[in-house]
């Protein structure tokens, strides 16, 4: 068992490292960095849209056995990042000067992003429990599947008004709650394995919420077409990544 510990928690330091794959930007200016941000915004709406519909969902679905309730906790989980959403706008106004260049966003998909690695952490340490090689092939799935995510949700952070040192360090900190998640795991069981049949459609919901709700009206923005074209190819690109990870599963 130690041994299957020693690789679970390995693995989640390896894939919250990830989160870090931002700091290639960092040797960037600033100012050119933002005037292309779409592009990464593009990527994150392809990889949220493509991770809630090709994996969150249909997992959701193959793991109930109740259709209704699974599709009510979908729009559960729009409407909780919705209200979730009007509350951080709420507090966004009433946050002191210093602080109110920060877009609610931003701390949307930090809690979003958190959920999610939370639940990675659960599954990989399931799959650890298997077994060694299972749980390899489980981490370097999320891996891949952490990528463009990752580019995107820094993206949308500095879009928000963080820095860039900001951003990396909060980005790191939400992979952090993967290693929550392997320990409710471990300390519970079966029961925390039964509880993904909750989270998964409940994730799903959020991530198309910001996707939709958020990320989308950010690229309407945009009117020339040299640069619409780019934000539909980068968006492609997204998904075609969510899809590349089928064949790892």
């Amino acid at each position: 068992m130690i041994t299957t510990y020693i690789y679970t928690f390995g693995s989640i330091l390896v894939v919250s490292l990830i989160s870090f794959i931002g700091i290639f930007t960092l040797a960037i200016k600033e100012e050119v960095l933002r005037k292309y941000i779409f592009i990464f915004i593009s990527i994150a709406v392809g990889a949220l849209l493509g991770d809630s519909f090709i994996h969150l969902i249909p997992e959701a679905f193959a793991d109930t056995t109740n259709q209704v309730l699974t599709s009510v906790l979908i729009i559960a989980g729009i409407l909780f990042f919705f209200i979730l959403e009007k509350f951080l706008h709420w507090h966004h106004h009433g946050e002191d000067k210093e602080d109110t260049h920060i877009h609610p966003v931003g701390k949307l998909v930090l809690f979003s992003d958190g959920v999610h690695n939370f639940m990675d952490g659960m599954i990989i340490a399931a799959s650890f429990l298997v077994s060694i090689p299972v749980g390899l092939a489980t981490t370097l799935a999320v891996i891949l599947h952490e990528i463009p995510q990752e580019i995107g949700d820094f993206a949308v952070l500095l879009h928000s008004g963080y820095t860039k040192q900001r951003a990396l360090w909060l980005n790191f900190l939400s992979a952090l709650t993967a290693i929550a998640g392997a320990i409710v795991l471990f300390s519970l069981g079966e029961v925390a394995e039964a509880s993904t049949s909750w989270f998964l459609p409940i994730a799903a919901g959020g991530f198309i919420y910001i996707a939709l709700a958020d990320l989308i009206p950010e690229l309407q923005k945009t009117k020339e077409a040299r640069y619409s074209i780019m934000q539909i190819l980068a968006v492609v690109a997204g998904v075609l990544a969510m899809v590349a990870l089928t064949f790892l599963e």
